[in-house]
């Protein structure tokens, strides 16, 4: 459980309970919400929520593994009074494992590390608005910005093009928009568009632009350090590329 915040019950509401039309929209306090990992007794649960927040239907196996004592995901609930009102799950994965459709959100450097990979974030919605999904989504960047969490260079996720909620709550908390994926999902038959949205962490960034180069040389010349050694390097080994490739052609003459 390390790197889990938990949130003591104080017996105190925040705002007490707020009319909507005829219906009655509790507001909670984060102080009395608790954080925890889900747990096989959690599947049920879990899978109730799920098939009512989200369009997309997962297959009962998705909600065994998440829910499971072993589990390789990040599998975090919000539970107030025994009730889980909210859960984010996301997977660490290898960069060199993505789907070719995600293949390019970092650059060839990062190769070797892993990335985030966000499946669900979703809140009760008598819940929503009281900060249940920032504070789920802060725990999972707080651990993935721990030590043992340095090789994580991004966290992406995928998002409907007609989520306008979703997307307002990512760009509010500095995820930008990476790629517009067209008929991305198939939702009750039909072909849905959607959008990849990515936030950069622990010193990663995405393939660097002809635009990017010229800033970062631009950067090198207005400091003044290192970048005439740089030029003097590069042509270096240049000239030893062309006069190796030169010695093999005269030596395949002979």
């Amino acid at each position: 459980m390390a790197n889990i915040n938990w949130y003591q019950q104080n017996g105190k509401y925040m705002n007490g309970y707020s009319t909507m039309g005829n219906d009655e929209i509790f507001l909670c306090s984060l102080a009395d919400v608790q954080l925890r990992f889900l747990c096989p007794e959690d599947l049920d649960e879990v899978r109730t929520l799920c098939q009512d927040w989200f369009p997309i239907e997962y297959p009962f196996y998705w909600y065994e593994e998440i829910t499971s004592s072993n589990s390789r995901f990040y599998s975090l609930a919000a539970v107030y009074k025994h009730q889980i009102i909210g859960l984010i799950v996301a997977e660490i994965k290898r960069h060199s494992c993505l789907n070719e459709e995600d293949s390019g959100i970092l650059a060839k450097c990062f190769r070797d590390c892993d990335i985030a990979y966000i499946l669900s974030l979703g809140v009760i919605k008598e819940f929503r608005r009281n900060g249940i999904a920032t504070l789920l989504l802060d725990s999972l960047l707080k651990n993935l910005l721990t030590p043992e969490r340095r090789k994580v260079k991004a966290v992406f996720l995928h998002v409907l093009t007609t989520n306008s909620a979703a997307i307002r709550f990512y760009e509010k908390r500095k995820f930008r928009l990476h790629t517009f994926l067209p008929y991305y999902y198939s939702i009750k038959g039909k072909c849905k568009d959607g959008f990849m949205y990515v936030l950069y962490i622990n010193d990663g960034h995405p393939p660097w632009s002809l635009y990017d180069y010229i800033k970062f040389m631009c950067g090198r010349v207005i400091k003044g350090v290192g970048f005439f050694p740089w030029i003097i390097f590069n042509v270096n080994k240049a000239l030893g590329w062309m006069w190796r490739g030169h010695g093999i052609r005269n030596a395949e003459i002979h």
